[in-house]
């Protein structure tokens, strides 16, 4: 019974052992079926069927051209590293062009013309700016230090716009305690100020039916896999709360949480559970495998899966972003244009086949259109000294 519900509606990251006979080993038939985590964990196609599917949905692309940007995408997030040791001090940050599909490189004056030239010869394009990320990065820093009202969202570097920006919801622009802290954000460096819809919340929901985890009344979603566990969201759940499957059954226990300030935890698998390199696509039990976790940059192409909306994809358009909910602000997260509801906190986001983080919260919906947070899953794996499972 465990293994056909997985069939039509996993746990993602997640597989019940049930009735097999081996933990940590898939039946033969699993092993022989040519759509099984194990034999596509060889596969040389630069992403999986419904990964291509999602991109082509929501993105307007054809196979072909979903194919070419993810191509793309993973060249240009293998360059940033080496983009921003070539520039040194003069770097401004970096973003992937979807138009162009390349690397954009932003430098400041005091780039030589030698970086510029290698930089190019990278194939990156460069854009002269005014401000260095780490000068941006240092005003962020200082703004992170204020109080913020409930009518400001959030707030991060743009390198596209060499400031950092700072979110307010619309309908709070004119409040006091709003223009107070926009007052003293710009004392702190240069910022730029939009408004927002709504303010961010946590997608955290009270227990429904679906195929989640609980953990008391809270159901969320299961991020990405590590050897003994799972990573999902910090507010989902504290320190040595119990966590429950989809059926109820007891999946083990939160081992490590922190919210706010961060939205991480991490959770340990036992009693009948086991975990594979997997992020469920909702239709079949293995729609991407994940090969790793390096970091796609400002520009590129992302997915979410969650159990509530399942697979929606978007746009990475900021990091390092504070985000100022209810409950406290939070740090270091991505923004992107993908859609998440009630439920989805935990979930994963995946570029190509390379883990990005897990789902924490934004405003808006998948009917209407909103924006999504999530923290980076490189920063869970190194705060709780924690190994990705890759296929």
């Amino acid at each position: 019974m465990r293994r056909t519900r997985l069939t039509h509606a996993g746990v993602a990251a997640l597989l019940m052992i049930g009735s097999w006979t081996a933990a940590g080993t898939l039946p033969a038939a699993a092993q022989d079926a040519p759509d099984s985590p194990t034999a596509r964990a060889t596969d040389s196609a630069p992403a999986s069927a419904g990964l291509l599917e999602a991109m082509q949905w929501d993105f307007g692309l054809t196979r072909a051209e979903a194919e070419d940007r993810l191509a793309a995408e993973r060249e240009a997030t293998d360059l940033v590293p080496e983009a921003r040791r070539t520039a040194g001090s003069a770097y401004g940050g970096a973003w992937f062009d979807a138009k162009s599909e390349k690397l954009t490189v932003a430098v400041t004056s005091d780039a030589d013309a030698s970086t510029v030239r290698s930089l190019r010869a990278s194939g990156a394009a460069v854009r002269t700016v005014e401000h260095s990320a780490e000068q941006l990065d240092a005003a962020r820093s200082r703004i992170d230090r204020l109080d913020a009202p409930s009518g400001v969202s959030s707030w991060a570097v743009d390198p596209t716009a060499n400031t950092v920006v700072v979110n307010i919801v619309a309908d709070k622009r004119a409040d006091n305690d709003v223009r107070t802290f926009v007052d003293k954000a710009r004392e702190a460096g240069p910022v730029t100020v939009r408004t927002v819809a709504a303010a961010a919340e946590t997608f955290a929901a009270g227990t429904v039916g679906g195929d989640p985890y609980y953990t008391g009344n809270v159901r969320c979603s299961i991020g990405f896999s590590v050897h003994g566990g799972f990573v999902t969201a910090g507010h989902c759940g504290g320190a040595g709360g119990q966590v429950r499957g989809w059926d109820g059954s007891y999946i083990g226990n939160f081992q490590g949480s922190s919210f706010p300030g961060n939205d991480y935890a991490w959770v340990n698998v036992g009693s009948g559970w086991w975990t594979v390199p997997v992020v469920l696509g909702w239709g079949t039990v293995s729609d991407q495998l994940v090969r790793g976790s390096a970091e796609a940059p400002v520009g590129a192409s992302i997915c979410r899966s969650g159990s509530t909306t399942h697979w929606h994809c978007g746009n990475v358009l900021a990091k390092n972003e504070t985000v100022n909910y209810s409950q406290g602000a939070v740090h270091q997260m991505t923004k992107t244009s993908v859609c998440a509801e009630p439920g989805d906190s935990g979930g994963s986001f995946i570029s190509g086949d390379q883990a990005q983080g897990v789902t924490s919260g934004g405003w808006g919906n998948c009917s209407g259109g909103g924006e999504t947070w999530f923290q980076p899953v490189n920063e869970i794996l190194n705060r709780y000294g924690l190994t990705l499972h890759t296929a």
